[in-house]
């Protein structure tokens, strides 16, 4: 029998088993990664001494870098809440609690980044005077603190007296059981036990992403006046579900309730594309809930983020533990739009309340209201509730402090307020609700949530459920909202053209295409010019490894068109698209007509060249795109010339250059490749210096006009935090470090 098992989970993820070690360990953990083990048949239910539990690893080995093409790498929280719950280890007197710690392995960085982002994750803000700032009056905070002692079982506790940390430098460190692990280069480790070792790669294939544990098809959902897609039914658990989750429809707009694992998955299977989204309301920063905002990042504009101070100070706090970067960030990547509790804000017509819930972490339930014809009509979103019997043991007694009986009484006053659709959590435990609870309440609907498993007879009694992708309609709409938005975007695109000649191109008809059909095809003539108002469409070009993405307000075809040439990309429809479909002739005429052809053809060949590249294939407009090309004077550089930025980005059209530190190369970028970023956008001194290895072409872009665009912004973070590493390793060893992944 082999000592060491490796066993490939999904990609960027490997299981190693030491069994005569008993050592299990997870490599690699992106969100969701405990559903895909359940799924693999690594985490199976078990019963020993009469006790019924979980199976699983007891050690994570994390990435060395916190980002890859564009996705979270290290999200332990959900397997370290699995290791000590759910398997019991750290149970009082649970069979499976042998004294022993998980372990926690990775860089320093990593590891002491995890163990921060963790401690968040559990808690939330666990100071008076941050709950103070965050809005909560004195007494408040101190009722959030007792709240949260109760939750914690009387005790906030560090992750270090629950997890053992162990940081791989520079050499091997042994395990458990004569298990050694040594890492052979970034993201890349070798577990050797006796004469036996394995070797375990996390690093993902450019233009590869994490994979979710769950199929859901495509769905083709229409835009209403009040209405709300069901996105999200599971926990963070639920092997077989996205996690609870919301689309919300107001006036034809598109808004998130919570960003789940995957929710970019969700959002093509729904035929939405990352551009269409007004904006999020977030209820808390726990992990099945707080895991997608990386995707809301990945749009050409900041999209309006709603929460209560509370929330907002915590998911901050959060997110900034998992890069290690300032929490100010925060506000350069999203809208920050902040809503007060118990009163409705209005968000131009949609009126939004939301409610304090008992959580462990801070946490807002929302109510939405929108005016029709007899009064309002009401949609509430309650995750995550307590169930009645905990709260009651919240009380603060004579002998025990608490929460006061009139918090109390207001959180159930909350609960039951009755709506026309109430969505809630039912996951039961210590810190989720029960359908018992709402088995008098006066809502039109109800539907159950947030739990891995079938709905009881009971339940059913009580609530309904909701399939992914089913929409419940409060106002329906009588306006055709798609041909809306074709208009805003022809008016973004041309905002000096007169209203009746736009006209003329929305008289053209709004086709609907089936995913993966091909709208355009490389080296084929372009017949029609496309204008892409709902769904995602993919990008591609033979023989680049880069693959962009198009979302609501990218155009197709545009020069090629007028040109009259062969199309350089194919366009393949990702989900369901709607596309303004404008004839060649017709668009060819328009534009001379307007005086736009040096408007559009002007700036082509740059924007055309910042399509081509991984750091501006994905969402971006052409609006976007013409903003960046006016931005980015050219210079040209001899071989083994010094490079100076001057604080801009600066991005390689042809040549090549190295970056050194203490003058060995440490990487070699080439066309469609950059550099410059720390200091351009984060405002950090660099370690590297930069020279042409070759006659080279470089575009210099203004830091600002990056700065204003969140997905690139998002890729600068990934670039930035590779090369910060790979500076590091080489100060402290001084050899070359060729980055895998180099773009």
């Amino acid at each position: 029998m082999a000592k060491l098992r490796k066993v490939h989970v999904t990609t960027g993820v490997v299981w190693v088993d030491a069994p005569d070690a008993g050592l299990q360990v997870l490599c690699g953990c992106p969100a969701d990664v405990v559903k895909h083990l359940m799924r693999r048949g690594l985490i199976v239910e078990t019963e020993r001494d009469g006790v019924v539990f979980e199976t699983g690893p007891n050690a994570i080995l994390l990435s060395d870098v916190m980002l890859q093409n564009g996705a979270f790498c290290n999200m332990a929280e959900f397997p370290a809440l699995q290791m000590l719950y759910r398997q019991g280890m750290m149970l009082p007197g649970h069979p499976n609690n042998s004294g022993d710690k998980p372990l926690l392995i990775g860089s320093a960085e990593q590891v002491e980044a995890q163990l921060h982002y963790i401690h968040c994750g559990n808690y939330g803000l666990v100071a008076r005077e941050e709950l103070v700032a965050g809005g909560a009056d004195p007494r408040l905070a101190d009722e959030l603190l007792a709240m949260k002692r109760k939750f914690a079982f009387g005790h906030i506790r560090h992750p270090r007296d629950l997890l053992e940390a162990v940081a791989l430098g520079d050499e091997a460190v042994e395990l458990r059981g004569g298990v050694m692990l040594r890492r052979l280069g970034l993201n890349l480790f070798q577990f050797t036990l006796d004469d036996e070792s394995v070797t375990v790669d996390l690093n993902l294939p450019p233009g590869a992403t994490y994979e979710p544990p769950y199929m859901l098809g495509s769905h083709r959902v229409d835009r209403e006046y009040f209405a709300v897609i069901h996105s999200g039914e599971g926990d963070g658990w639920d092997p077989n579900r996205p996690s609870m989750g919301s689309v919300l429809m107001f006036q034809g707009r598109i808004y998130l309730i919570d960003a789940g694992p995957n929710v970019q998955y969700s959002l093509t299977a729904l035929g939405i594309g990352v551009n269409e989204i007004e904006g999020i309301f977030h209820t808390h920063c726990h992990d099945d809930h707080f895991a997608g905002l990386t995707t809301l990042l990945r749009a050409d504009r900041r999209i309006k983020y709603y929460s209560t101070p509370l929330v907002r100070a915590s998911v901050m706090r959060k997110l900034s533990a998992l890069l290690s970067l300032d929490e100010t960030g925060f506000a350069d990547c999203l809208d920050v739009r902040d809503l007060v509790f118990d009163e409705w804000n209005d968000i131009n017509g949609l009126e939004v309340m939301p409610l304090l819930s008992p959580h462990p972490v801070e946490t807002s339930l929302f109510i939405f209201r929108a005016l029709w014809e007899d009064g309002y009509r009401q949609y509430a979103h309650f995750a995550d509730v307590v169930s009645r019997e905990v709260l009651d043991q919240m009380v603060a007694t004579d002998t025990q402090p608490g929460i006061s009986r009139a918090f109390y009484d207001k959180v159930m006053a909350g609960y039951a307020t009755p709506v026309d659709i109430k969505k809630l959590d039912v996951g039961g435990g210590l810190i989720h609700g029960q359908a018992e609870d709402f088995r008098d309440d006066l809502s039109s609907k109800i539907i159950l949530s947030h739990l891995a498993r079938p709905l009881t007879v009971a339940e059913k009694e009580i609530g309904c459920g909701a399939p992914f992708g089913t929409v419940d309609v409060l106002i329906h709409g009588n306006h055709d909202y798609v041909w809306r938005s074709a208009y805003e975007f022809l008016r973004t695109y041309f905002p000096e053209t007169p209203h009746h000649e736009l006209r003329v191109l929305l008289n053209s008809p709004v086709v609907i295409y089936n995913p993966e059909t091909i709208l355009v095809r490389e080296g084929g003539m372009v017949g029609s010019i496309y204008l892409v108002i709902t769904g995602t469409v993919e990008m591609m070009a033979a023989g680049s490894s880069v693959n962009g993405l198009l979302s609501a307000g990218g155009m197709i075809g545009e020069v090629a068109g007028i040109e009259g040439r062969a199309a350089r990309k194919t366009y393949r429809a990702s989900s369901f698209v709607q596309a303004l479909k404008m004839s060649v002739s017709l668009y060819r005429e328009f534009v001379r007509r307007n005086g736009l052809l040096a408007d559009v053809m002007g700036l082509e060949e740059r924007r055309d060249f910042l399509r081509s590249t991984w750091l501006c294939s994905e969402a971006l407009t052409e609006m976007t795109l013409n903003r960046l090309a006016k931005e980015m004077p050219l210079q040209s550089f001899a071989p083994g010339q010094p490079i100076d930025a001057g604080g801009r980005l600066a991005v390689i059209k042809s040549g090549q250059v190295e970056l050194a530190v203490a003058g060995d190369t440490v990487e070699r970028l080439g066309p469609g490749d950059f550099f410059g970023e720390e200091l351009a956008v984060f405002g950090s001194s660099s370690l590297f210096q930069a020279r042409a290895a070759a006659p080279a072409e470089i575009y210099l872009v203004a830091a600002a006009a990056v700065r204003e665009v969140p997905v690139m912004r998002w890729k600068l973070v990934e670039s930035y935090e590779r090369r910060m590493y790979a500076g590091a390793v080489k100060e402290r060893v001084a050899t070359v470090v060729d980055v895998p992944g180099a773009r």
